[in-house]
């Protein structure tokens, strides 16, 4: 059987038939094939494999056996985004009561970007990572996780690694339960980025709810797209186009529900007269447009998110954590 794609010292070791301790001190002594750590010929072995192998430091391990940077790299899909910046206020915030550094990095919600800037911030000896711009499938941050680099998500979530969000799911139910009790029967909903867990789960919950009540969202009014406002005008645009309006239409992000008013009013509908719309994260410009809204504690998951990636350095085991969201009903339905 041939070596594994990422060379360990676990996996060196074994072929070798030496202790792990043995192989990294050798490997990890300044002195190469004088290493004091074992015999000549057992060096020899030792350094031969690796380079055969392929084998590379691992520079976030090598800190974290002599000392600790105090340094944790944070990214985000880009700083721009209001909700990011006050997530990542957070995590400053906490950072600095604990004596750590928090330095940021945009990765414009791109896969490549996003290894390129972690692994830059590890190659400076950051002690561990928190992203906010995790994707559902992250085949990136799973080889971080088996590295043993400490990662904490924020914002978004992703299968096996542990989280600080919203609770998204139940932001949609509340959307649906407003929408529904002030009595509106058709609905639209502007559903984001459908690879991110913010889009699938304010969207899930807000389904769920209308199907409880006997409602569905027609193909032609559920649009998914960005979180911006363009993307909102996008969406709105092709909802008008299908043909008719529906009576509410969430979307959820603030940004997209403000781009998505622009558009029905242009078109003549009155806004919540005609169309009601929502949106989520409670942005200060949503309460500028009278935006109803589910407030997200954004400033809160970011201190959270720092904390949890602190217990995580010093080695606690750390769960996830869904924070509560809350309806704020303005003028826009």
């Amino acid at each position: 059987m041939g070596a594994p794609g990422q060379v360990t010292l676990k996996y060196l070791a074994k072929e070798l038939g030496l202790n792990v301790s043995t192989v990294s001190r050798v490997l990890n002594d300044p002195a190469g094939a004088n290493s004091k750590w074992a015999a000549p010929a057992t060096t020899e072995r030792i350094l031969a494999l690796s380079k055969d192998l392929g084998y590379s430091r691992n520079p976030h391990a090598a800190s974290l056996r002599t000392s600790r940077s105090d340094t944790v790299g944070v990214i985000v899909p880009r700083l721009q985004d209001f909700v990011l910046a006050t997530i990542y206020e957070g995590i400053d915030e906490a950072a600095t009561e604990h004596g750590l550094l928090a330095l940021v990095a945009n990765s414009l919600d791109d896969a490549s970007a996003q290894r390129v800037k972690a692994e830059r911030l590890l190659n400076r000896r950051a002690d561990g990572l928190i992203f906010g711009d995790a994707h559902l499938q992250e085949p990136y941050l799973d080889e971080l996780r088996t590295r043993g680099i400490p990662l904490v998500l924020v914002s978004r979530t992703s299968a096996g690694h542990v989280s600080v969000t919203c609770d998204d799911y139940a932001g949609g139910r509340l959307m649906a339960e407003h929408f529904l009790a002030a009595g509106r029967t058709s609905f639209g909903l502007i559903a984001g980025t459908p690879t991110t867990s913010t889009s699938r789960d304010r969207s899930a919950g807000f389904l769920d709810v209308l199907a409880d009540a006997g409602h569905t969202v027609p193909e032609q009014w559920l649009i998914h797209g960005g979180f911006d406002a363009h993307s909102g005008q996008e969406a709105a645009a092709r909802i008008l186009a299908a043909g008719g309006a529906p009576e509410a239409i969430f979307a959820v992000n603030d940004f997209a529900a403000i781009g998505a008013i622009g558009v029905l009013r242009e078109a003549g509908l009155n806004v919540p007269g005609d169309v009601a719309v929502g949106g989520f994260n409670d942005t200060p410009l949503a309460g500028g447009v009278n935006l109803t809204t589910v407030r997200s504690p954004m400033h809160e998951i970011g201190r959270q998110g720092l904390l949890a990636l602190r217990g995580m350095m010093d080695g606690s085991v750390v769960d996830s954590v869904r924070l509560a969201p809350e309806l704020v009903v303005r003028g826009s339905g």
